[in-house]
């Protein structure tokens, strides 16, 4: 029997983790791609072995995995997971991150007092308006806070900390794993499925309370170079082919009114330039491709390469290549192979006292790729918000909320089994 109020230390434990600087960064050659992730991986995997967990490890490539050994006297109660990743993004600054509580929230701005211009404005805001008299944390002004994912990471053991304190509560075993790099999508890299050992997992990854999120982005990342031919400009009339302008033509020639970031929403896919690397003699652009339905990348990979050979063609001497990689595939291809998964998820969360919130996730979690691994893994709430950003806020009672959620979420996997 669940206790009707769970108590945790949770939120505590949030404002202890934020304060270390686990930024991945895109370019490093190690696995973690930051040494200062492991800082906080191998006091994570210290703390989860002070509170009685078992096969505790930190592996070399930063992973930490441990369990929670089943109570119940069913015998048959598959294994789950609940999985969170440690590190932050590498775009915002995230030393010395200083985080404040705002104490039951008015609705009032909130000015972010090492950065004054940086102001957190209910206005601009709506999910600001469901948290009046809330306990609200922010970070300083200066950096982002860190709740994506660390919010998560308190959260699961936060309820690991509940569930050994309370061994007369019936569940079965329940794996943890904390993981590096999530941020620049190597989060699964070296995740070994078949050691974790678990039938499912969930990410604590997410936003608002109540959010269930099983459909992600299919993603491929294009790079489309051209080539020119580079002399000394001042003998360049009919010689010289400039491939940043053949690039630059390419980047306009995008549509704008459709099929980008910034004029889309829901289910709506996008091609996304996000980096060049130029030079007169050769500039690559690097593009994102996303959509919901996966037979769709390849028509909006054919119109880059329409729009980019059209180009090239109007420049002599000139050419262009194509280099397609697979990023992740939308995880509602294999979850929807596995309605339980999904249906105890929706339980769990209205037994914590919230309605379950399902909508596409416009990006990609570690779930994507861990559901193609052989771990089908859908993300939960967190109470995310503002990712990447000096704005970025997440709420006491959601991250409370979080905890109850996988909590019942346990207890719900072993009565249905």
């Amino acid at each position: 029997m669940i206790p009707d109020v769970i108590r945790s230390t949770a939120v505590e434990r949030f404002l202890r983790y934020v304060t270390y600087d686990t930024r991945s960064q895109e370019h490093s050659s190690s696995f973690p791609s930051t040494d200062t992730q492991l800082v906080l991986l191998r006091f994570l995997a210290d703390e989860l072995i002070a509170l009685g967990l078992g096969d505790v490890s930190l592996d070399e490539h930063g992973y930490v995995m441990a369990s929670i050994p089943g109570t119940s006297a069913k015998t048959a109660v598959p294994t789950i997971g609940v999985i969170a990743h440690v590190d932050t993004s590498p775009e915002m600054p995230g030393e010395n991150v200083r985080p404040i509580v705002h104490a039951n929230y008015d609705g009032r701005d909130l000015v972010l007092p090492d950065h004054p211009d940086t102001i957190l404005r209910l206005a601009d805001d709506p999910a600001l308006t469901d948290q009046i008299g809330t306990d609200i944390i922010t970070a300083s002004g200066k950096t982002l806070l860190g709740a994506d994912d660390k919010a998560g990471v308190a959260a699961i053991v936060g309820a690991a900390e509940f569930l050994m304190r309370h061994r007369e509560i019936s569940h079965g075993p329940i794996r943890i794993a904390f993981t590096p790099d999530e941020e620049i999508g190597q989060g699964t890299k070296h995740f070994d499925v078949a050691r974790f050992g678990a039938f499912c997992a969930y990410t604590i990854d997410g936003g608002s309370r109540g959010e269930l999120e099983y459909e992600s982005f299919s993603a491929d990342a294009m790079t489309v170079t051209f080539t020119g031919f580079n002399t000394h400009p001042g003998y360049a009339k009919g010689r010289m082919t400039n491939a940043i302008k053949m690039a630059a033509d390419f980047v306009a020639a995008l549509p704008r009114d459709r099929l980008s970031p910034e004029t889309t929403d829901e289910y709506e896919g996008y091609v996304h330039p996000y980096r060049m690397e130029a030079s007169v003699d050769r500039t690559s652009v690097k593009l994102l491709i996303r959509d919901f339905v996966t037979s769709e990348l390849e028509a909006k990979e054919k119109l880059i390469k329409q729009l980019a050979n059209g180009i090239a063609g109007r420049y002599p001497g000139s050419g262009v290549d194509f280099v397609v990689e697979e990023s992740y595939r939308n995880m509602r291809e294999v979850l929807e192979g596995h309605p339980q998964i999904l249906d105890h998820a929706r339980e769990a969360i209205r037994r914590a006292g919230l309605e379950p919130v399902e909508r596409p996730i416009r990006g990609g979690t570690d779930g994507s790729r861990l559901s193609f691994m052989g771990l089908p893994t859908p993300n939960l709430f967190a109470g995310e918000h503002n990712f990447h950003s000096r704005l970025e806020w997440t709420s006491a009672r959601d991250i409370d909320k979080a905890v109850e959620t996988i909590v019942h979420l346990c207890c719900v996997w072993e009565e249905r089994a």
